[in-house]
């Protein structure tokens, strides 16, 4: 019997709430609410790490962003580093990139953000390749290029919006003939916003089809840029529920798509300035909190997890839909076992590393967020040359059940001083499991 196809589609700085199967109200994302509806869909997906290059890093080989050396932007992924990719390439697998991969570049001594990706920094992805290091930098919303396997220039498709000539790219590998089963890692830049325009970029003519949505609970009333922005962000999260469904007719007419793996999520989530100077890059669930969606062997049947997930538990998953074992060293569990997707008890907690605006760490119970950070006055535009700390200082704790727009900082007040303390240890128990010495926790400065 045939190995099962995986396709990975993973897009750029998506809240959860973007989509309709989590509360949308404007239709928005019908493909994906229709692959929930016949999937799985997971309630409480959390990334491991609220910054591009980290997040990705720490999926394709399984590890804390603190233990592969990537722990801001502009760190390339090390070589002997082995990802998802060089595991199933040895179990038979034809393997394919499209996209957005931002792993091969540290500062000007690698440079590669303009250039093509040689095949020693593209992660093992060997078979198929059409991308770019920082896809920002080679493209816009209706302009710009990728670089194939040779290295030659992928000019886009004249009129062409991002996202659709990516998924053209991308059908490109999922139409050809396979011998083998194949895996593909789909990674679009939308709905992050395009740097130096410094706005979100839309497909055109769909802005206004957003312009009455329902403001999220935990902007309302809030600062920041997305009153403005917020329905050209939905029109950029609108394109790609389109192109997955593009993706899923094509299968559909291949007659791949029942023995194909299907995951669809995002690297972190976005709060729209209103945390910090940016999107990002923050302990509270508007940057850690991301949708995920499976659909496929093992995935079936409309259920809703609603175990606390982590990114880092879509590597485990990815390899064992592959018929291949997770090295040991790997911070994610397979969510073949998680709940109602399998029998094995699950975690009660998940937890995060933060930096480039601070270093930073939290965890996130069902009821309790506790961060703690190292305060700076440095921009996050210079870089921190640390991934971590000996001494931390605590930054927030919020009751997540009865403020679950984390509003209201708890981390001062006298009577939670036994849930801070438990929390402390909580929290210090990841970091020693990700190899770091136990920290000083001070109170908030």
């Amino acid at each position: 019997m045939k190995k099962t196809n995986i396709i990975f589609v993973f897009s750029d700085q998506q809240r959860w709430d973007s989509l309709g199967c989590y509360g949308q109200k404007l239709p928005v994302t019908p493909n994906l609410d229709r692959l929930a509806a016949e999937g799985v869909r997971f309630e409480n997906t959390f990334t491991c790490q609220p910054v591009c290059g980290p997040a990705r890093a720490a999926l394709q080989v399984g590890k804390w962003a603190s233990q592969t050396g990537c722990f801001r932007n502009d760190i390339a992924l090390p070589e002997h580093e082995r990802t998802m990719a060089n595991y199933l390439s040895e179990a038979g697998y034809e393997t394919g990139y499209v996209g957005k991969w931002h792993l091969a570049s540290t500062g000007e001594k690698q440079n590669y953000k303009i250039k093509p990706v040689p095949q020693n920094l593209r992660g093992g992805y060997r078979d198929f390749w059409i991308a770019s290091d920082v896809l920002e930098f080679t493209s816009h919303s209706y302009d710009g290029h990728m670089f194939d396997e040779k290295g030659d220039r992928r000019e886009f498709t004249a009129g062409r919006y991002r996202p659709d000539f990516l998924t053209d790219c991308a059908l490109e590998f999922v139409n050809r003939s396979h011998e083998k089963p194949f895996f593909l890692f789909l990674s679009y830049i939308e709905p992050h916003h395009q740097n130096d325009h410094n706005c979100f970029e839309g497909p055109r003519g769909i802005r206004e089809r957003f312009e009455q949505y329902e403001t999220p609970g935990d902007l309302s009333g809030t600062q920041g840029d997305w009153r403005e922005s917020y329905p050209d962000y939905l029109s950029c999260c609108w394109s790609l529920d389109q192109n997955v469904g593009r993706l899923r007719e094509a299968l559909e007419k291949s007659g791949e798509w029942d023995n194909t793996l299907f995951i669809y999520t995002s690297d972190h989530g976005c709060h729209f300035r209103t945390r910090n100077v940016e999107y990002r890059r923050s302990c509270h669930d508007a940057s850690l909190r991301i949708p995920l969606i499976i659909h496929g062997p093992g995935f079936r049947g409309g259920q809703v997890e609603r175990n606390l997930i982590s990114l880092l538990d879509l590597t485990p998953t990815v390899l064992e839909a592959g018929g291949v074992a997770a090295a040991p060293f790997m911070v994610g569990r397979a969510l073949q076992s998680s709940g109602s997707c399998g029998s094995r008890e699950w975690r009660n907690e998940v937890y995060a590393e933060i930096s480039e605006d601070h270093i930073g760490r939290v965890i996130r119970t069902g009821k309790w967020k506790y961060s703690i950070w190292v305060p700076s006055e440095k921009s996050w535009t210079s870089g921190s040359a640390a991934s971590g700390s000996d001494k931390y200082y605590e930054e927030c704790l919020y009751d997540l059940e009865s403020d679950p727009h984390e509003r209201t900082n708890l981390i001062r007040e006298p009577a939670l001083i036994n849930i801070r303390s438990e929390l402390s240890e909580l929290l210090i128990s990841h970091m020693l499991n990700a190899g770091e010495e136990r920290p000083l926790i001070l109170p908030a400065a």
